[in-house]
């Protein structure tokens, strides 16, 4: 299990990592635009804007941070998470833009020789930094955000990263039209472009794929099913429903338990199932456990079943010579029918005639009654 932190304290290493993040980007985005345009390097100035997008994403994570932080309310029962994966969907769609302008210059470059750039032996070494500051950036930033499960964190990171592999293809570039070869820094931008515009739409269909509560990855769901099973007095499971919500998982799920228990001994194998599921596995924060007698996720629900008035009123019926001796009477719902257990009195043992006398009753309703399927007599010690 992942070392666990207060909520401030996620909140004080997610602000940190980013913050950093940020002063790094200023520095890159202003060293690798000036020494692009200075050093005439197309590939470089493509990279100083990838890094102005990194920048520009920081902010957004920072304020994603601090609005997803806010504890639930009552116009949001289930907190503020959506707010770091929109942040995230805005973030791709941003470097997808950032992508096409940078594709759009460099392309129209290549379609014209005579605007080609011949980058300068100076732009070779801004490159390298560029490379060993982002790879910094990327261990950094995915190392706290896999402490504090965040995946805007985590796609940020990744962003450091696609920097980092960005200023590997400038290096190469500048290097190749330095011997000789005055394509290779325009081609060099094109495919930063493809590289930011990868990145953008991913992190674009992920967080779409959240925002509409997509499950849980298979493996994952699949670890969740075996907890559950494992529980003790849980007989089997179904209608097992997962969704993500930022970095935090929350289950909903039916379980089977003996029919014949009693109401507050299946609450209590629920809360078992919940506590097991939300110490085992970190991402999950909220469990929603429905308890079922019977798997009935493929019953019919057109009839409905009988109500509690309604099988009283078919005891006061058949049973109106002996009404005054039941002591009380219990439902299950089964199968999609009813049965009924009638309690009576321990002082009826010394009476069979009339106890006789309620078995024959109760036979006729199991005969008359086409929703009670079974009508047992039990006597109270």
């Amino acid at each position: 299990m992942a070392e666990v932190f207060d909520v401030d304290e996620i909140l004080k290493r997610k602000t940190r990592v980013t913050y950093i993040g940020a002063l790094i980007n200023i520095f890159l985005t202003v060293i690798k635009v000036g020494v692009g345009i200075m050093g005439h390097s197309a590939s470089l100035i493509a990279d100083g804007i990838h890094s102005l997008s990194d920048l520009i994403s920081d902010l957004f994570v920072i304020i994603a941070i601090k609005l997803g932080s806010r504890e639930a309310d009552h116009e949001h029962p289930y907190g503020h998470r959506r707010f770091e994966t929109m942040a995230t969907v805005l973030l791709g769609m941003g470097l997808v833009v950032v992508a096409g302008g940078i594709a759009w210059d460099a392309v129209e470059r290549l379609l014209d020789p005579e605007k080609l750039l011949i980058p300068n032996k100076d732009t070779l070494g801004i490159a390298l930094v560029s490379i060993l500051a982002n790879e910094w950036l990327f261990h950094f930033t995915k190392r706290v955000g896999e402490e504090t499960r965040s995946k805007l964190l985590l796609a940020n990171a990744w962003h450091h990263r696609s920097d980092a592999f960005s200023s590997v293809v400038v290096l190469v570039g500048i290097g190749a039209v330095l011997m000789g070869f005055p394509f290779a820094d325009a081609v060099a931008a094109v495919i930063v472009a493809l590289m930011i515009a990868k990145m953008g739409v991913t992190l674009v269909l992920e967080s779409i794929n959240e925002l509409v509560d997509s499950s849980l990855p298979e493996d994952f769901v699949r670890e969740i099913r075996r907890e559950i099973k494992q529980t003790l007095g849980v007989q089997s499971i179904h209608l097992l429903r997962t969704r993500r919500m930022g970095e935090d998982a929350y289950i909903d799920t039916h379980i089977v338990v003996d029919s014949r228990i009693s109401v507050s001994e299946g609450h209590m194998i629920g809360d078992v199932v919940r506590d097991n599921l939300k110490a085992k596995f970190d991402d999950v924060v909220d469990v929603l456990v429905h308890i079922d007698p019977e798997d009935d996720e493929f019953r019919d629900y057109n009839k409905k079943p009988l109500s509690r008035q309604q099988v009283q009123v078919y005891l006061d019926q058949y049973l109106a010579k002996f009404i005054h001796t039941v002591d009380d009477f219990r439902i299950h719902y089964l199968d999609g029918l009813v049965e009924v257990e009638v309690v009576l009195p321990q002082a009826m043992f010394q009476q069979p005639e009339q106890v006789e006398g309620i078995k024959k009753q109760c036979a006729m309703i199991e005969k008359d009654v086409e929703m009670i399927a079974k009508v047992y007599i039990f006597f109270k010690v």
